[in-house]
């Protein structure tokens, strides 16, 4: 994670501890249970709340909701105005961003009404950071300009401080806005200077020299590179410092002072265990090497920097330069047969990040989407007794233009039919073209969307409350194709795909893609049904009994075991089609990532369910619990091994103990 991204959060935490103290829970619990005034008791519930934002969002939204209840009740205003913050921010923590916003519109209304300038600036700043995780930087930027208005016409430093800086953490998101961000950052500076803030201080700082090393401008870069070192100083941020002079003596070609710094920053990373600095510090090191001549020793480096950042969750970004590096080493020493192998690895993992990207855009456009999907019942809901008659009078002039319309699509059905007559030699051979044409739509998308495409040329995308997602991946692939040829390679994926097809098509699934040897289908879209999550389950099963056959045939044969891991979820996706040549139906959401960590956390010839699957089908299923993951904006992740389907006497005695 770059710097301007942890600035950014540590600013938005920041501002939320503006109400009151944060002293230890069993003290606050002390206060409140001996508090006589109400409006006590209100400030003690809001400090219980913020104590749990971190620990449990939902105690956190808890206590909260019972500052804002006692608040109400006694019409302490601002009371209110800060439970509803408090809300907020429980829910951006539970990554319902949603919920949290229409929380934090509630307390901006509040302390508008108030005149609270103080408040108003917060929650701008607030709101900010949630259109900025959910990459609106446009909306994030807005919000962010009016917090720093506000905050300069009280003089607040700590708020001007905030807006500045997060102003500089939306321009410094893209390459073509960073000289933008420049101007915030040196403005906040002097500010973080001035409140002794050595984390602010280090944060901007290297900020600021990351942007001159963008530019070219290598003497000033150290310059501020060395002022977050300073201000980094014993914090578990210096690394990224040391690694950042590291880069800029790479540029300058002395590669005997880069090495120097990244090896410090190895060090430091060591004893902190900070596995993601120490990847970073081991590709500085590679880098450096490599850029020195000495491929032999970069290889190594590299090597650590891959081992370590395959461990770290989100460490796609250090795995794509470890495999880049160690391309180019191979390629150095032309071993040209690993160069290909690292290189091959390195696109992939690009293409992942790119895959990311676009699911990170999708994501913002669902939740803009279901912004003003809101909004809009809420204006449904406002309309009175005139605007709904005005609307039944329009009905009714739609409901006559249709009969008129279909009155003359009658007449002109009748002269159609009268040139079908005269034309049955031309549309036969039309017929039998666009039956061709149906064919091969109905071969890549499902049968509503190729309609829909053929129909209005277009086909837009959908969104489905509840579907479930499987995935299949075949364990230690890689290795069992090195020895194969590549037709026998292709030849066993048909074989298993084909039988794949086959058990999905007989449970009313949808095929989705394949991807390698990884085979990806869905259920309940895209026509909705509400035995889907039944469905999926009966398919993998099928599946893994169908790959059991298939081992017990190639072990006669002396041949190895292909073994493949199912992971499957359910809820929310957004499903449509993508591109404009070579179409692609395909599916995005949080719902499909959680089902890929079920394949990549499962083990060979076993079903891995999440907990959202396992609440549907336990009734029918005996399950396995396995403990838990955690998903990055969800948290963490019951799954479960999928067993058997229950008999009727299970079920039945299940029954009884239940009632007993």
């Amino acid at each position: 994670m770059k710097k301007k991204d942890l600035l950014f959060l540590f600013i938005f935490f920041l501002s939320t501890q503006c109400f009151a103290q944060n002293p230890q829970i069993d003290s606050i619990k002390k206060v409140l249970s001996v508090a006589r005034e109400d409006s006590v008791k209100v400030n003690s519930l809001l400090a219980l709340s913020r104590e749990f934002f971190s620990i449990s969002p939902s105690e956190a939204i808890n206590y909260a909701m019972q500052a804002r209840d006692l608040a109400e009740e006694i019409k302490f205003k601002k009371g209110i105005a800060y439970a509803y913050k408090n809300i907020g921010i429980g829910y951006y923590m539970q990554a319902k961003y949603l919920e949290s916003l229409a929380n934090y519109d509630k307390a901006l209304a509040i302390f508008d009404s108030l005149d609270d300038k103080v408040g108003v600036a917060n929650i701008l700043s607030n709101e900010a950071s949630l259109y900025f995780n959910q990459a609106d930087d446009e909306k994030a930027l807005d919000l962010n300009l009016k917090s720093l208005q506000v905050a300069e016409q009280i003089g607040d430093t700590l708020r001007i401080l905030t807006a500045l800086q997060n102003i500089g953490a939306v321009y410094s998101n893209k390459p073509s806005t960073h000289g933008l961000a420049l101007p915030y950052y040196l403005r906040a500076l002097p500010m973080s200077e001035s409140l002794k803030n050595d984390d602010a201080i280090g944060t901007i700082t290297v900020n600021v020299g990351e942007i001159y090393l963008e530019k070219g401008q290598l003497d000033s870069a150290l310059i501020y590179f060395q002022k977050s070192l300073q201000a980094f100083k014993g914090s578990e941020n210096i690394p990224y410092s040391l690694n950042d002079i590291g880069k800029l003596y790479q540029l300058k070609a002395d590669y005997a002072t880069a090495i120097k710094y990244h090896q410090q920053a190895l060090d430091i990373s060591k004893k902190l265990d900070a596995k993601t600095d120490m990847a970073q510090s081991l590709l500085g090191l590679g880098d450096s090497y490599s850029g020195e001549g000495d491929p032999g020793t970069a290889i190594g480096y590299y090597k650590d920097a891959e081992a370590i950042a395959k461990k770290v969750s989100n460490a796609n970004y250090e795995l794509e330069r470890a495999y880049k590096g160690l391309a180019q080493a191979y390629s150095a020493k032309s071993d040209f047969k690993n160069a290909f192998a690292y290189e091959s690895l390195f696109t992939t993992v690009k293409d992942s990040l790119y895959n990311l990207d676009i699911a990170k855009k999708l994501s913002s456009l669902q939740f803009n989407f279901d912004i003003q999907k809101k909004q809009n019942q809420i204006d449904l809901l406002k309309k009175d007794q005139v605007l709904q008659e005005l609307d039944l009078n329009r009905q009714r002039l739609v409901r006559n233009a249709l009969l008129i319309g279909l009155a003359l699509l009658s007449f002109i059905a009748v002269i159609l039919y009268r040139n079908y007559r005269n034309k049955i030699k031309t549309n036969k051979i039309l017929d039998s073209q666009n039956a061709k044409i149906e064919s091969l739509l109905l071969n890549i998308l499902p049968e509503e969307v190729a309609q829909e495409l053929q129909t209005a040329g277009t086909a837009t995308p959908r969104y489905y409350e509840k579907a479930s997602v499987l995935f299949t991946d075949f364990k230690g692939f890689t290795k069992l194709s090195e020895n194969l040829s590549p037709q026998e390679v292709v030849s066993e994926l048909d074989s298993c795909f084909m039988a794949f097809d086959d058990i999905i098509e007989k449970y009313q699934l949808e095929k989705i893609k394949t991807i390698g040897d990884s085979y990806m289908c869905a259920g309940g879209i895209p026509t909705e049904n509400d035995s889907h999550f039944i469905n999926i389950v009966k398919a993998s099963l099928e599946m893994q009994e169908f790959i059991s056959q298939r081992n017990a045939k190639r072990t006669e044969m002396n041949l190895p075991e292909w073994n493949i891991r199912i992971g499957i979820n359910t809820g929310p996706i957004v499903a449509g089609i993508v591109g404009k040549k070579k179409y692609a139906y395909d599916i995005w959401g949080s719902t499909v990532n959680v089902a890929s960590r079920m394949e990549s956390n499962g083990e060979p010839g076993r079903v891995n369910i999440s907990a959202a699957t396992y609440e549907l089908i336990q009734d029918k299923y005996v399950c396995t619990y396995r403990g838990k993951i955690f998903a990055k904006n969800i948290g963490e992740i019951d799954m479960y091994f999928v067993e058997q389907e229950k008999s009727a006497s299970y079920v039945m005695k299940s029954d009884v103990k239940n009632l007993a």
